[in-house]
């Protein structure tokens, strides 16, 4: 029987029961994979939240930060605390109209913006690993697209305690501003490991002692009688195709939110929010 079918039959007569660790067979390490990187100027990011949080986080390269005449005197004390406590800052008053060269068309950017570099790579092996004697929540997409929905994704796991999200390295969105500003400063908290195979890196979550939890519309089982213990790999679907067949057969397991009749379905950004509450009460 192969390890797939083995932790299947597993959840279907224990559900709470821990996977092994060492797996049955060797699996090539999903390290994570470069990030899309942004022009050769930089990226843009802006926006109050993304662009404080970027400031303060040390792993950030600061190229430029402008701020508006209106919104000096806003941003002055976070920007002095910043300066003090993190690192030396230089702003720059800009006009409206060098921020909307810089930016892109109806950017909000809230008087603020911020010129840097892509964040480094994550790994699975560093930020993945399960800790004894507490929640581990990993949340997997499976080419979800749309960078509002992955920026809320990401500001939703970040605020319910997940350890790392993960993508593939195509069919998921680079690193931009729109994506920043939904995930409303979270991106700089949460580790975004990008993987060539994500049936490879599903494997490698199951050796390292996840049950892999897939968010399906027709699944038999409802979230709520779900019990797969403390490490958990939540896996979401792309936005109207839902989870592909062949990461679904990577999954232990596949649950649905109780929605109401009246509603075919959740934006997934906003089952991510439920489910991943779910998992980590």
């Amino acid at each position: 029987m192969s390890k797939n079918k083995s932790r299947k039959s597993s959840v279907k007569n224990k559900a709470n029961r821990r996977p092994n660790n060492t797996g049955e067979r060797s699996h090539k390490r999903e390290q994570g994979k470069p990030t899309q990187k942004a022009s050769s100027n930089g990226l843009w990011l802006y926006g109050k939240h993304a662009v404080l949080a970027a400031l303060e986080n040390p792993m950030r390269k600061i190229k430029r930060l402008m701020i508006t005449k209106r919104s000096h005197d806003q941003y002055q004390q976070a920007l002095t605390d910043i300066h003090l406590n993190h690192r030396a800052l230089n702003p720059e008053i800009a006009a409206i109209e060098v921020f909307e060269k810089n930016l892109p068309a109806d950017s909000v950017h809230q008087g603020i913006a911020l010129l840097t570099e892509p964040l480094p790579d994550s790994h699975m092996d560093e930020c993945c690993v399960a800790l004894k004697e507490q929640k581990n929540l990993v949340l997997v997409m499976d080419q979800v697209t749309d960078p509002h929905n992955v920026g809320a994704i990401i500001r939703s796991a970040a605020a319910f305690g997940a350890k790392a999200i993960i993508t593939t390295d195509r069919h998921a969105p680079p690193e931009s501003g729109v994506l920043a500003k939904s995930a409303s400063g979270a991106l700089e908290a949460l580790p975004w490991v990008r993987v060539t195979n994500l049936s490879r890196a599903l494997d490698q979550l199951a050796e390292m002692g996840y049950w892999r939890i897939g968010l399906d519309g027709y699944a038999k089982q409802d979230i709520r009688d779900a019990d797969f213990g403390d490490n958990i790999a939540l896996v979401l679907g792309a936005e109207g195709k839902g989870i592909r067949k062949g990461t679904a057969d990577h999954c232990d397991g596949l649950v649905k939110l109780p929605i109401s009749r009246t509603v075919e379905s959740l934006n997934v950004s906003n089952a991510a929010a439920v489910a991943l509450y779910v998992f980590s009460a």
